[in-house]
Order: C-alpha cells, then structure tokens, then sequence
C-alpha cells in the first residue's frame, strides 16, 4: 500500500481561502512554476478540510496529492516548507485509499450519490434522537437503534469523527470499515462493529416523519433521508503523498498510541 517512486516534477498549487496558504501557493508557483492541467502532481496548501476537497476534485484525474499544512489542522498534510520541495516529493511514500459510495433515499423517494473518503454519517434534525435499522449485507443486524446518529468510516477517516464518537482508530492494511454509533441512548452500551471492507450497508430510518434524520458523505448533506445505502467504492482510487518516514500508515499507527 505504501511506496516510494519518483514523479514527474510538474506540479500545479492548489491553496485554500486562507491568505497564509494564498500566499504560499504564490512564492511556491514562482520558485517551482506551474504546469496547470499538465501538472502530475498537486500541492495542496491548507489544512486537512481542503484536502479533502482536493480528494474529491481529483477523483477523475487520479493525481496524487501532496499536502502541506497552511491550515489550523493538519493530520493529512505533510510539515510546510519551501525548500527542496521536489526532492521531497520524489522521496514520498504514497497512501491508496478508496472511498466510500453513499445512495441516500429521501422522503419523496428521490436518490443522492456521492462519495465520502473519510465518512457516511446519519444524523438527528431535530431534539429528536433518530431511530435506525441497521442492515449488512441484506441481513437486520440492529432491529432499532436509539441515537443522534451513526457513521460508517474508513480507516483513513478513522482518526476524524468516528474516532470523536469514540470509534476504534483502523490501521489502513486493516481491511476492514468502522460502523460507529453517536450517542447511543438504546442499545445504550452497544459501541459499534468493525465491518469487512466488502460489507454493504444500510440505515433505514424509523419513524421518519417524528425523527427526521439526514446523511452526510464528508460535506455532501441529504435532508429528510429514509433510507442509505453504503458501500466501499473499489472502482475509484485516491493517493496521497506522505514525506519519508511520515506515512499516513504511520500516523495512523502513532494516533493509537497518543494521550
């Protein structure tokens, strides 16, 4: 899963709205210039919500993308630094990841797709707690659960908010999903499922009229959802490049030993 090769040395800077990371993606563009479109690989400067958008803009293309953190944080980006950029980047350890495919059914039976790298999350609208049904597989797996939601992760999105709802950090040769519940109030000691990375899965939403519930895919919200289905995507690849010795692998690794 994780290399390192050398790339071509056509890069093309992307930046955040942040005037730190505007500001780096200009000296950067006239130190190293810019190939555009022709570029192999993208510099990403900000922080780990524009590198998810960057993910998700390079879906088609397939660009390996190398972060550098002009952001607040900075899990997914490598440390910022002008200097021999190129050797750095012909020196990375490359991440493979795939997302997660989200089909979400709202109450007047339309469908949402879309991908999500770090998460599929379910989500109360209202004070109501949401009441799910829970299915792998084709198969009830939770008749009811009583919560404020739930999400399905991957493991690189492990270490984001299924890991603030207390979900179990995955190592990225691991395999597998996490299925993580938020605030569970009933079943209230269930703490989630570790899924094989194969397993299709789906919320139903109970009682939807009284406790709406939405579905997120990363930043991609359906309202008023009934249904979602949730599935790993093996058709669609994403890379990230890590410096030498700072793999994303690693990091993961080290986030399970941390206070």
């Amino acid at each position: 899963m994780f290399q390192a090769q050398p790339y071509s040395t056509r890069l093309t800077f992307k930046a955040s709205d942040r005037p730190e990371a505007q500001e780096a993606r200009e000296r950067l563009a006239a130190r190293y210039g810019d190939a555009g479109d022709d570029a192999q690989i993208v510099v990403a400067l900000g922080g780990d919500g524009f590198m998810l958008e960057m993910l998700h803009e390079t879906i088609l293309n397939q660009k390996p993308i190398y972060g550098m953190n002009r952001g607040s944080v900075g899990f997914l980006m490598n440390e910022y630094s002008e200097d021999e950029l190129l050797a750095r980047i012909n020196a990375a350890e490359r991440a493979v990841i795939h997302p997660l495919a989200m089909v979400a059914i709202d109450s007047r039976r339309r469908q949402h797709r879309a991908l999500a790298i770090n998460e599929v999350s379910m989500l109360r609208q209202t004070r109501q707690t949401a009441k799910l049904r829970i299915s792998i597989d084709g198969k009830v797996r939770m008749g009811e659960l009583v919560c404020d939601g739930a999400l399905v992760a991957t493991p690189a999105g492990s270490t984001a908010y299924n890991l603030s709802a207390h979900g179990p950090i995955i190592p990225l040769g691991a395999q597998v999903l996490a299925l993580t519940p938020i605030s569970a109030f009933r079943p209230r000691r269930w703490r989630g499922a570790l899924l094989p990375q194969s397993a299709r899965v789906t919320f139903e939403v109970l009682e939807c009229d009284k406790r709406p519930v939405s579905a997120v895919a990363d930043n991609y919200e359906v309202r008023d959802v009934v249904e979602v289905h949730i599935s790993e995507d093996r058709g669609s690849t994403l890379s990230m490049l890590f410096d030498a010795g700072r793999s994303l692998e690693e990091r993961v690794l080290t986030e399970q030993f941390s206070a």
